[in-house]
């Protein structure tokens, strides 16, 4: 697969806490100029960000970040600020214990309340495989599935692991055919790229790949 095909699929990304908007603007320029999916970014830049692109790039941010444990009304708030603020595209991130202590429901609910806050925008949900069990991460492909979500997303690359290639052959083989799968975290370079696509990743979070191309590798 061609490099240029490849970055079509990342979500070129910036989270890191102590981000400057000197380097969020090169993220946001390096992702128009390689022509990646998205910009993902914290939501405290999207509306500059937002402004800066005017409408060149879409514009991906993240909610209940990194760990997941914001209650559902805030997540809802997060949501509605993103999307009045400019963003295009929300990652959020699950109830990690809710799903341990089996409340399925209540992980089901919060996602579908999500993507319902979205009006038609497109949401990903975080499920941050490497703290879960084989049989819970069958479940949330389930959840997933049957929430409405457009996307299910290994990792936030911020917990002890990203994503694995078995992760994702796993929810592609658990997930309902609407549903799209990214991979993201320790993505090291356009050969693990092309695998985590390969086996059924439409999506990929990582600066790495862009990173590459600019330093000519």
């Amino acid at each position: 697969m061609e490099k240029a095909e490849i970055l079509k699929r990342v979500d070129h990304t910036l989270l890191a806490q102590e981000a400057v908007w000197a380097e969020i603007r090169e993220v946001l320029d390096d992702a128009v100029y390689y022509n990646t999916a998205s910009a993902c970014i914290p939501p405290s830049f999207v509306r500059r960000a937002a402004e800066h692109v005017q409408g060149k790039l879409p514009i991906c941010t993240v909610i209940g970040f990194p760990n997941g444990y914001h209650t559902t009304a805030v997540k809802l708030y997060e949501t509605q600020q993103a999307l009045a603020d400019g963003a295009d595209e929300i990652d959020m991130v699950i109830p990690i214990g809710q799903l341990k202590d089996r409340q399925y429901q209540v992980v089901a609910d919060e996602i579908f309340k999500v993507k319902k806050a979205c009006s038609g925008k497109i949401l990903k949900v975080i499920i941050e495989t490497c703290l879960l069990t084989e049989e819970e991460k069958i479940t949330m492909c389930k959840i997933v599935t049957n929430s409405g979500a457009d996307y299910i997303k290994t990792s936030t690359g911020f917990s002890n692991a990203g994503a694995v290639f078995a992760d994702v052959a796993l929810m592609r083989e658990h997930v309902g055919p609407q549903v799209k799968i990214k991979a993201a975290g320790g993505i090291s370079g356009f050969e693990d790229a092309e695998e985590f696509i390969r086996l059924g990743a439409d999506r990929l979070g990582t600066s790495r790949l862009v990173k590459l191309m600019k330093s000519g590798i």
